[in-house]
């Protein structure tokens, strides 16, 4: 700083400048400083982050009980499939139609509605999801044998019928129509 100012304060002419910087410092350019940038360059922070996950998935599992509208599973694609008592939303997820126990199962026969025409092309066995609502009641159902379930009021009527003709036919004949009107008088 004394040399600088020592410089700057005598008036001399520039070789004589020259000259006396050449003595003080081997290379008079060292005196002169050019700055730089000094942050380096980078590429954009917001770069290489994907979005936070959909949280999708089985919600609830089979043979746990499920009210009517809750969400059972939610996927991308239909890789499970509604069943009896279970609906499909225009996201993909399955929602039950009806209370009651969750089933996966799948359709060996190809019968459930929907299906036939894709199992003849024999593809793979689907996996389908369905609500039943006994805990012991096995799905898929044997449509020839035991009909559709059927339930007015949560009682299943198939069930229900057959108790009333096996009780009936100890009894007296009695049609499904008479007690119909009885119940409903």
């Amino acid at each position: 700083m004394t040399l600088l100012s020592n410089l700057l304060h005598k008036r001399t002419q520039p070789l004589q400048l020259f000259k006396l910087l050449q003595t003080q410092h081997p290379n008079p350019l060292s005196f002169l400083q050019i700055r730089t940038a000094t942050k380096r360059a980078g590429g954009s922070t917001k770069n290489n982050r994907s979005s936070a996950g959909r949280r999708l998935g089985v919600k609830i599992f089979g043979g746990q009980y499920v009210n009517q509208g809750e969400i059972i599973i939610r996927q991308r694609g239909q890789r499970f499939h509604p069943g009896e008592n279970v609906c499909i939303s225009k996201d993909h997820s399955l929602h039950a139609q009806r209370s009651g126990y969750v089933k996966f199962y799948e359709d060996p026969r190809g019968d459930s509605i929907g299906y036939r025409a894709l199992s003849l092309r024999h593809q793979a066995q689907r996996k389908f999801v369905g609500v039943v609502q006994d805990r012991d009641q096995t799905l898929p159902r044997d449509l020839k044998s035991e009909g559709r379930a059927r339930h007015f009021g949560l009682v299943d009527l198939n069930s229900h019928f057959k108790q009333i003709e096996l009780d009936s036919a100890n009894n007296f004949k009695i049609s499904k129509s008479d007690l119909i009107l009885k119940q409903t008088v």
